[in-house]
């Protein structure tokens, strides 16, 4: 058998073992010297067959320690819909909660000065934060800026509910479309404190500009992913 052939029977043969839990996420998998000899193969094709598995998703590798089991199963995030994290938890049926970490309301900080086009003192916004947890992990968290004057008495029960579902159906507003800016970033203190990461984890951000039917803008959103949580899934047709 080649090499070549080697190293992909051998990451195929994990990969299933990972998919089927014969290992465990979060459980490491045996060193590189004890599946040398498992597979009875040469180290480098054994890093070959890690690395694959490590591009795919199926394992973090974590210097000094080893290969650690990533779960597998991944939340689909629309990238071209407009849905809550309410909406989306309903949608997987996954067993969903909110946490509001926070809700303030202040001026329009001087950093979103320009995304709202405001004046500092002329506009009061509301700053939330909600720790949004799925089957027991908190994997992600909302950082939500929304102007006062479009959504007037908020409070941590409508943030801890559905901010949309308040705007739509008690506000009676039209929440029409967004904007969206995807980065992978690296974690930071506050997103090290407020979700359970992996060492070495990266972070999927998600910033949104949300607007009216009336096409103004009414709230920014930086959605902070775990990134070994979620794919981000579109539909695209080729228009000849």
């Amino acid at each position: 058998m080649s090499t070549k052939r080697k190293y992909l029977d051998i990451y195929e043969e994990i990969a299933h073992g990972i998919r089927s839990e014969q290992f465990k996420p979060h459980a490491l998998l045996p060193s590189e010297h004890e599946l040398t000899s498992m597979y009875d193969t040469s180290r480098e094709t054994i890093r070959k067959a890690l690395n694959l598995l490590s591009e795919h998703g199926y394992i973090q590798k974590i210097q000094g320690k080893g290969s650690v089991v990533l779960e597998t199963g991944r939340f689909d995030f629309p990238v071209s819909g407009l849905v809550s994290f309410k909406e989306l938890a309903e949608q997987t049926g996954s067993n969903s909660k909110t946490h509001v970490h926070s809700l303030t309301l202040s001026p329009v900080p001087a950093a979103l000065q320009h995304v709202f086009e405001a004046e500092e003192e002329a506009e009061q916004v509301w700053e939330v934060k909600r720790q949004r947890k799925m089957d027991g992990e908190n994997i992600v968290l909302d950082i939500d800026y929304l102007l006062e004057r479009w959504v007037p008495g908020l409070t941590e029960d409508i943030c801890a509910d559905s901010i949309y579902d308040y705007v739509e159906n008690k506000l009676e507003l039209v929440i029409s479309f967004a904007r969206k800016e995807i980065t992978i970033e690296k974690p930071t203190h506050e997103d090290g404190q407020l979700l359970d990461l992996y060492p070495d984890s990266s972070i999927a951000v998600v910033r949104n500009y949300v607007y009216l039917d009336n096409a103004e803008l009414f709230q920014y959103t930086e959605s902070r992913h775990r990134s070994d949580k979620f794919r981000f899934i579109d539909f695209a047709r080729r228009h000849r």
